[in-house]
C-alpha cells in the first residue's frame, strides 16, 4: 500500500475548529447525497444544526440518521430532516421550507444551494422540454431560494449564501443545458452579493470540477467511462475531486474568516478550468478558410 492509499483510508476530520457554527442554522438543498451529505456532515460538525431537504425524503431521512450517528454527542450539531419533500422547481414548496425553518429554529443563517440536476444530451438533440426543466432546476430554483432565504429572514438579520455551479468555464459539451444554467447563477451572485451587501447577506460561489461520488455514478450511468478515460488525463491534478474538498471551500466561505469575501467564484477543480476538456473529437471536416497569412506550420 502506498502512503496515498494510506491517506485515502484515514477518516474524514474537518480542519476547521470545531464550533464553528454553534448556535447557528443552516439549509443545504440536496442535502442527502454526494456533495450536498458532505456539506452537511461538515456543517454538523462544527456545531451547526443543518436541514436537509430534497425530493427523495427518504434519502435525506438516511443520511440525517448515518450523521448524526457519527456525530454520536461529539457535537453541538446535529442534521434535521426538512418538513416536507423539496423540488426547487416549486415556488410554494420552497416558501414553506423556510417558513418551517424559521418556525421550528428562529433563525437561518447559512444556505448551502446545492440541489441541480442534468443529463447528457448533444445540444442538437435537446428537447425544449429537457433544456426548460434542468434550467428550471439548476437556475430558477436557486434563485427562489436565495429570495425566499432573503425575504423571510436574511434582509433583516443578515446571512451568508453559497450557490454550488459546476466547472462550465470551458464550455460543458454534451450538457449545454447544464452550463448554461450555471452560468446564469454565477452572474446572479454578481448582482445578489451587490444588492445585498448592506443587509449583510455574503452571497458566493463555489464551482466544483469532476467529483466522483457513488450517486453521480449511478446518474452518470455510461458517461461515467468517458469521463474516466477522457477527462481525467486532461486534469492538471491527475485526479477527480471528492466531495469532502468541495465542502472545505464551502466551509470556508461561510466562516467569519471569509467576511470579506462575496461575489466569488471559488473554482475546485485541481487545475481543470485552464485546461482543454476534450470531449469532442474535431476533426477538420469544413476546412475553414482563413483571412491573411497563415503558415503551413500553423495549421494541421
Amino acid at each position: 500500500m502506498t502512503s496515498s492509499d494510506e491517506s485515502i483510508r484515514k477518516p474524514w476530520k474537518s480542519c476547521f475548529r470545531d464550533g464553528l457554527f454553534d448556535g447557528q442554522v443552516a439549509l443545504v438543498t440536496g442535502g442527502g447525497t454526494g456533495i450536498g451529505r458532505a456539506i452537511s456532515l461538515e456543517l454538523a460538525t462544527l456545531g451547526a444544526i443543518v436541514v436537509i431537504a430534497s425530493r427523495n425524503r427518504s434519502k435525506c431521512e438516511d443520511a440525517a440518521k448515518e450523521i448524526n450517528r457519527q456525530l454520536s454527542g461529539n457535537s453541538k450539531g446535529r442534521v434535521v430532516v426538512g418538513k416536507s419533500s423539496l423540488n426547487i422547481r416549486k415556488e410554494e414548496d420552497i416558501e414553506n421550507l423556510i417558513a418551517s425553518i424559521l418556525e421550528e429554529h428562529k433563525r437561518l443563517d447559512i444556505v448551502v444551494n446545492n440541489a441541480g440536476g442534468q443529463f447528457v444530451c448533444p445540444a442538437e438533440d435537446l428537447s425544449n422540454r429537457g433544456f426548460s426543466a434542468v434550467m428550471e432546476t439548476n437556475l430558477r430554483g436557486t434563485f427562489l431560494v436565495c429570495r425566499e432565504s432573503f425575504n423571510q429572514w436574511m434582509g433583516e438579520h443578515g446571512g451568508r449564501i453559497v450557490n454550488i455551479t459546476l466547472g462550465n468555464r470551458n464550455g460543458m459539451p454534451y450538457m449545454m443545458h447544464s452550463g448554461a444554467a450555471r452560468a446564469g447563477v454565477e452572474n446572479m451572485t454578481a448582482t445578489l452579493c451587490t444588492e445585498w451587501i448592506n443587509s449583510d447577506v455574503r452571497v458566493n460561489c463555489v464551482r466544483p470540477g469532476v467529483v466522483y461520488t457513488d450517486s453521480g455514478a449511478e446518474n452518470y450511468g455510461e458517461a461515467e467511462d468517458m469521463l474516466l478515460e477522457r477527462v481525467l488525463p486532461s486534469i492538471p491534478a491527475k485526479r477527480f475531486g471528492t466531495p469532502e474538498e468541495i465542502s472545505s471551500a464551502v466551509t470556508w466561505l461561510l466562516c467569519e474568516g471569509a467576511s470579506y469575501v462575496t461575489g466569488a467564484i471559488l473554482c475546485v477543480d485541481g487545475g481543470s478550468s485552464y485546461t482543454f476538456l476534450p470531449l469532442i473529437d474535431i476533426e477538420d471536416a469544413a476546412h475553414l478558410p482563413f483571412y491573411g497569412k497563415l503558415p503551413k506550420k500553423a495549421r494541421l
